[in-house]
């Protein structure tokens, strides 16, 4: 892991780019950390183009912040400015001309979109965080939040180190992530938001169903994609606190 540029917020939170091999970052860290008091880390998933979001990451990071954790993120492959895959360009194409005509989006237009970039995303997502708890800094245990909620469901199965986490219902999920759900035993709370227009309701209800945590929360808002209501990362924060602390 590189640092490649470093800046102290004025809340105290120092961010610091970084790249891990072709895969770039970003690390927020509260004052309070250090090698003699290390603290959790939370994961922030994103739907891809870090920069174009990060006004938002960086509200989400403080918010940690002030309850303690550390958290970061990477950019997922083909998202931001990393090399794109022809797949699914087209694949996102597919889906935005179904969206627009108001017709049915299929299953097979979501697995070429999803499958491939979760399979791409989960290993560089362990491989950051065998990186960050290398630093002195950064302690366990580690939470995620955020989406693509496949991606999430993925780790939640296969990273034994994420000890719960918070899951965004706002994408296209492939039926084969209903079963890799089936095997998640972590701790959740999933936000849905009611007029997502982005979002299949139905799915997102059947895949928190579908869940194999024996505690799991669901909380709806009504509004769309970005309406998320602000109290919601209170709501976050205090889960984080209760299973990372």
């Amino acid at each position: 892991m590189r640092f490649t540029s470093e800046q102290r917020l004025d809340d105290g939170v120092l961010e610091r780019e970084f790249t891990l091999g072709e895969i770039p970052g970003t690390l927020w860290t509260p004052a309070s950390a250090s090698a003699s008091a290390p603290v959790p880390l939370i994961l922030l998933g994103h739907p891809g183009g870090v920069r174009k979001m990060h006004s938002r990451l960086v509200a989400r990071a403080r918010h940690a912040a002030a309850d303690g954790f550390a958290t970061a993120t990477i950019e997922l492959p083909g998202g931001g400015e990393r090399p794109r895959f022809a797949a699914a360009e087209q694949a996102r194409a597919d889906l935005q001309r179904a969206l627009q005509a108001g017709e049915p989006v299929s299953e097979e237009i979501v697995d070429r979109l999803v499958l491939p970039l979760v399979e791409k995303a989960v290993p560089e997502w362990q491989t950051t965080l065998d990186a960050l708890l290398a630093l002195p800094e950064i302690g366990g245990p580690v939470g995620y939040s955020g989406g693509v909620i496949s991606i999430g469901t993925r780790l939640a199965v296969v990273e034994p180190r994420i000890s719960a986490a918070v899951l965004f219902a706002g994408s296209f999920v492939p039926r084969i992530m209903f079963e890799e759900a089936r095997r998640v035993t972590i701790p959740l709370l999933v936000l849905l938001q009611w007029d997502d227009e982005g979002n299949d309701r139905r799915m997102a209800l059947d895949l928190f169903d579908a869940f194999g945590s024996k505690e799991k929360t669901l909380h709806a808002n009504m509004g769309g994609h970005t309406g998320v209501p602000q109290f919601e990362g209170d709501a976050a924060g205090r889960f984080f606190t209760r299973h990372l602390s």
